[in-house]
């Protein structure tokens, strides 16, 4: 049976957003809607966004103040246009759903298509283990899954597709286990990080991470908030480094955004300087939210930092 979905850090999220009748918030990664749902229900307008076409099944009455748009979070500049909203919600990486459907391909656990994309379009999972020179998939898995043993996994991987090509994840999986010399008891499986980093590189989820705070930074009106759960530290790195110096709490540029001129305002308040982990009960109620953090600021009257690079 599959699990619940439980939105992470949900009255930490609504809280950081502060939404409200007359406020126009914007759920960058809709899922199941739980985020969108508590936004609406304090009386605000709620743009969602999604690149996954099935996450339209959750959208169903939830009335005339919503609106999902089915597209990746960094088009939501061009969809709504600048100073356009009151809040932007990004709840990263992949859903509960996506985890719970094996036909989707993101999880060892339960086995099916070598998929993993967020999306219907663009290459899978299988596409790219397949035809995938060697030394490109070890800098894929020691990048995105911050895999030691990369370049075994790799030499692995590239050995077995010689006489059959990869399809289904377990199949994967246990080839991921071979070649690191199986579990010996350890608690995480060794597939882990190499299943994250496959599907952060078919999603490319890292850029769409930093185009969509670019985005963010756009359509928020003055005093409007930007909150996001990372999940692993990639992801937080991105955002913490985003919020530093946009917030001009770095006294160099980050090379996971636009050079900043000199002598830039911050466009960001810091909230809080350090990120927020779930409770001690979230974790307990729900076991996928231990590793997340949220990180929010509030938009000043500066201009783009983009528009003046």
């Amino acid at each position: 049976m599959n699990a619940p979905h439980l939105s992470v850090l949900l009255n930490e999220v609504v809280a950081a957003i502060v939404p409200a009748p007359g406020r126009h918030v914007v759920d960058g990664t809709f899922g199941a809607g739980g985020y969108a749902r508590a936004f609406l229900a304090a009386g605000a307008q709620v743009t969602a966004f999604d690149r996954d076409p099935s996450a339209a099944r959750f959208a169903e009455g939830l009335g005339p103040d919503f609106r999902l748009v089915i597209a990746p979070f960094s088009t939501m500049a061009e969809v709504l246009g600048a100073s356009a909203v009151d809040g932007v919600a990004l709840d990263l990486g992949v859903s509960s759903m996506q985890l719970d459907e094996a036909e989707r391909g993101f999880s060892f656990l339960r086995d099916g298509p070598l998929d993993m994309r967020m999306g219907d379009g663009g290459p899978t999972a299988a596409d790219l283990v397949n035809t995938g020179e060697p030394a490109d998939l070890a800098r894929i898995f020691w990048l995105y899954g911050e895999e030691r043993q990369s370049r075994r996994i790799a030499s692995a991987i590239a050995r077995r597709r010689e006489t059959t090509p990869f399809t289904r994840t377990t199949d994967l999986a246990e080839v991921i286990e071979r070649a690191l010399g199986g579990r010996r008891g350890a608690r995480v499986h060794p597939a882990t990080r190499a299943f994250q980093a496959l599907r952060i590189a078919v999603n490319d989820e890292l850029a769409e991470l930093e185009a969509g705070l670019i985005a963010a930074e756009r359509i928020l009106r003055p005093g409007g908030r930007l909150a996001v759960v990372t999940f692993h530290s990639l992801e937080d790195r991105i955002v913490k480094g985003f919020l530093a110096e946009r917030s001009g709490r770095t006294p160099g540029g980050s090379r996971h955004a636009p050079e900043a001129p000199r002598g830039a305002d911050p466009s960001f308040t810091l909230l809080s300087v350090r990120s927020t982990p779930p409770t001690e009960a979230e974790t307990a109620a729900n076991p996928r939210a231990r590793s997340a953090r949220l990180r929010a600021a509030e938009r000043t009257t500066a201009p783009l930092w983009r528009a003046a690079a």
